[in-house]
This record gives structure tokens, sequence and C-alpha cells, in this order.
């Protein structure tokens, strides 16, 4: 198993998706959200090359945690980077 590692980054778009969830749907939507995120770090941790990696940088994967949201990662080592999270419906990245 990897470990995985929150950047600053990671942590900060994590916490602001789940103020938005809790705005917009409540406790429950966030529960749920955090459900899912520990799953694909789970499964992430245990197959780190599962989800595919990005065009512009062959080293950053995209996990989907939701049609919504999006994980992005690098791994480092025996590590899982956690780069930063993605609301999805905003406007594209790339």
């Amino acid at each position: 198993m990897f470990e995985i590692v929150f950047s600053k980054r990671a942590n900060e778009t994590f916490d602001l998706i789940q103020l938005q969830l809790l705005e917009r749907w409540g406790t429950a939507s966030v529960i749920k959200f955090e459900q899912r995120t520990m799953l694909v770090l789970e499964a992430i941790s245990n197959s780190p090359f599962m989800y595919q990696s990005i065009e512009i940088d062959s080293e950053v994967r995209k996990a989907i945690i939701h049609k919504n949201c999006s994980l992005f990662y690098r791994i480092n080592g025996q590590k899982i980077v956690l780069l930063f999270f993605w609301d999805n419906r905003q406007d594209p990245m790339f």
C-alpha cells in the first residue's frame, strides 16, 4: 500500500468543496462526499496507476470522485501526493 499525503492545496480545495456541499445540500451530502473520497483514496493507495494520467503532465493522474468532482494526484516513490480537488462544473482547466 502507498501512503496518502495531502498537499496544502488539496486540503484547501477539499475543505472548499465540503463547505459548498454543506451550504447547498446539507450535511448528508458532505458525508456522502467524504465516503466516496475515502473509497477512491483506498483504491489509489492499493493501485495508484488505476486512474489515467492527464494529457499535459503524464505524472499527474485524475480520479473521478463524483461526476461533479475530481481529484488530481502524483505518485512520488511510495507516496501518493494529493495535489487538489476540482469541481468539474467550473470552467475547464485544460
